[in-house]
């Protein structure tokens, strides 16, 4: 890896004893890719065999439960009985054929999970439940400690037998050895709580039964909280003394991070949070610490420039990418020859990865339908080379077209509008939406590496299929906005949210947004910025319940702070001038001002493409919105099920 530009983060770099190719650390990050048992599975290792072809100097895995009382997801990887050695032994021999180094997190949830995944009421340091997970845990007994700190000690020994290059132990994100080291879980009176001596004694035990697993040489890393951003809770202060005690006590590396589940955000930050935002921690913490150790440091670094900056300014010295590499597992070698346009950047939407991860599915990623799929898709399978038309330039389109070509076929896509993207490039416009211009301009690249002909204005028929004589078509006509049916609809001061985001549609001073999922709560923070008074006006009984936790949580409390008044379970009967009339939560009707209403209820499939051509008897296949609306993810997964299945 001789990239001049890149200097820094493809340059070899040690902990401990232990040297890594090159500054890049892919970040651990649950799966449910195991069984049950948590048991390493072929797809589990595909996805991690991934990530090391492509170029990554090490691999940390995913929170890796030391006794089943601490598993946090389903199907989390384990390292609490002999069984589990053999798996991982392959797992790492599968790595290590690329030349990257393996370690694994080992960890226990302590409060946050659930005795539905671990078969046991859930053991803290204090019987205070998780905010997020609200079940009262057992506040663990002393005896019950040293348990989990053996349990911890064996989890080493077995991952050393495995074959691991390093071990990180997860003292972040408010699993059990943050619970402990931090005031806001840790009440203890005994010689685990209290000051701050006790409380960092069992994170500080653990690390001494570690070492005394593993020797003295093995590389041993722990994951910190830097701030965990509740009342309360730690601060940069506590954390760096904090870190000074570890290096005392002998650790090899610190991989600073930070929150809690209460503040989810800041563990998988959305795309509202700025990028590199535990960079000037990470700094503090190395400062703190004379570098007397390497400084590991997470948290939406996607860009080669910022990670090459951070190392060149001493701020760490390994960048930690956790979602990058969903994107794009060949990131690194990307880099290396100089493809920065190459790169499928991830766009911190949250949908495949930490959305799903919550309800207990397989994680994904919206920008790369292979990731988990590994072994579904054979990209060097050989194929005939066929004439394919895909209509619709929207994701699932775009994304059917990359994959078509990517397998050789001759493809041309056809789009009504004057550029291509679809409703992506309406997503772009609200705030803190810009980066899905990253996927636009990612797709648009490809297709125009692959020599796809792109025919904008033009809006294919029955006709324009038959003159491509086509050997296969791809729908892909997506969808259109929902008019509800209410009194005063048709009027000349309602408009449609994506005409507003388009540009296509203007608003007055006063606006009510009628929908309150994601489109409408983004289009009312859009209009807010144009200095517009906005009034949400949505049925159910909350907004925003189309898009994650961590989104939703930062999109109200920007929203509250605007002044967005938001009406729940409120129905608008009547449009009328200057004014719409809304039956409240409690019954009531009331009358509120506006200049604007803008209609944000949803969308309908557009099928008028597809329905002529079964009448015309032309065979071909419907993807993305114009089969059912759903979101982004679920269009680039049926865009590339479709271009790989010619």
């Amino acid at each position: 890896m001789t990239n001049v530009k890149f200097k820094k983060v493809l340059e070899p770099g040690k902990i401990g004893n232990l040297e890594l190719k090159n500054r890049f650390v892919m970040a651990p990050m649950v799966t449910n890719y195991c069984d049950y048992d948590g048991c390493v599975t072929e797809r589990f290792k595909a996805y991690h065999e991934a990530r090391a072809k492509g170029g990554v100097g090490m691999i940390i895995i995913e929170a890796t439960y030391v006794t089943p009382s601490g598993r946090g997801f389903p199907n989390e990887v384990g390292i609490s009985k002999e069984s589990h050695i053999k798996g991982l032994r392959e797992l790492t021999d599968t790595v290590h054929k690329y030349g990257t180094k393996i370690a694994t997190q080992l960890y226990h949830g302590g409060r946050q999970t659930h005795a539905a995944v671990t078969g046991q009421t859930p053991v803290a340091p204090s019987s205070i439940a998780c905010p997020v997970c609200q079940e009262v845990p057992e506040e663990l007994t002393v005896e019950e400690i040293k348990e989990i700190v053996e349990a911890f000690g064996q989890g080493a020994r077995r991952a050393k037998e495995a074959g691991f290059d390093a071990i990180e132990l997860h003292g972040a994100h408010g699993y059990l050895l943050n619970q402990f080291l931090s005031p806001y879980s840790n009440k203890r009176t005994d010689e685990y709580g209290g000051s701050f001596e006790n409380r960092m004694r069992m994170p500080l035990e653990i690390l001494k039964a570690t070492r005394e697993s593993v020797g003295a040489d093995f590389p041993i890393i722990y994951r910190l909280t830097s701030e965990e951003f509740v009342e309360g809770g730690l601060t940069i202060e506590d954390t760096k003394m904090f870190s000074r005690i570890l290096v005392e006590n002998g650790i090899d590396a610190i991989n600073v991070s930070g929150g809690v589940y209460e503040t989810a955000a800041m563990i998988i930050q959305p795309a509202a949070v700025p990028q590199g935002l535990f960079v000037e921690n990470a700094a503090a913490i190395r400062k703190a610490i004379d570098a007397k150790v390497p400084v590991m440091v997470v948290g939406r670094i996607k860009e080669p420039e910022m990670a090459e900056t951070i190392l060149e300014n001493g701020q760490a010295d390994f960048i930690v990418m956790g979602r990058g590499l969903l994107a794009d597992p060949e990131f690194v070698n990307k880099i290396a020859s100089n493809d920065l346009d190459g790169i499928r950047r991830c766009i911190a939407c949250n949908q495949g990865c930490i959305d799903r991860l919550f309800m207990n599915l397989d994680i994904g990623c919206l920008v790369n339908a292979t990731t988990g799929n590994e072994m579904d898709y054979d990209m060097d399978k050989k194929t005939t080379k066929k004439k394919v038309v895909v209509v619709g330039s929207g994701p699932a389109g775009l994304e059917a077209a990359r994959v078509a070509a990517l397998r050789g076929h001759d493809v041309t896509v056809y789009e009504k509008d004057d550029k291509i993207g679809g409703q992506l490039n309406i997503a772009t416009v609200p705030p803190h939406k810009d980066e899905v211009m990253d996927l636009i301009k990612f797709l648009t690249e490809s297709l125009h590496r692959l020599n796809v002909k792109i025919v904008t204005n033009k809006e294919a028929d029955v006709e324009t299929i038959k003159d491509e004589s086509a050997d296969a078509v791809i729908v892909a006509t997506g969808s259109t906005p929902v008019t509800p049916n209410m009194s005063g609809v048709d009027r000349k001061e309602v408009v449609n949210a994506h005409d507003v985001l388009s540009g296509k549609a203007k608003t007055g001073k006063n606006v009510v947004v009628v929908g309150g999922g994601s489109v409408g709560c983004e289009t009312a923070e859009y209009l807010v910025t144009q200095g517009k008074t906005v009034t949400v006006v949505e049925m159910l009984e909350d907004v925003m319940m189309d898009s994650g936790a961590a989104v939703k949580a930062l999109m109200l409390l920007r929203l509250a702070q605007a002044n967005v008044n938001i009406m729940r379970k409120s129905k608008v009967i009547q449009i009328k001038d200057n004014c719409v009339l809304v039956k409240t939560e409690n019954g009531n009707e009331c009358v509120i001002n506006m200049d604007t209403v803008v209609i944000a209820v949803g969308v309908k499939p557009c099928m008028t493409l597809s329905d002529k051509l079964k009448g015309a008897r032309i065979p071909h296949v419907t993807i993305g919105d114009c089969v059912k609306p759903r979101k982004i993810y679920e269009a680039i997964q049926e865009g590339f099920a479709a271009g790989y299945n010619i």
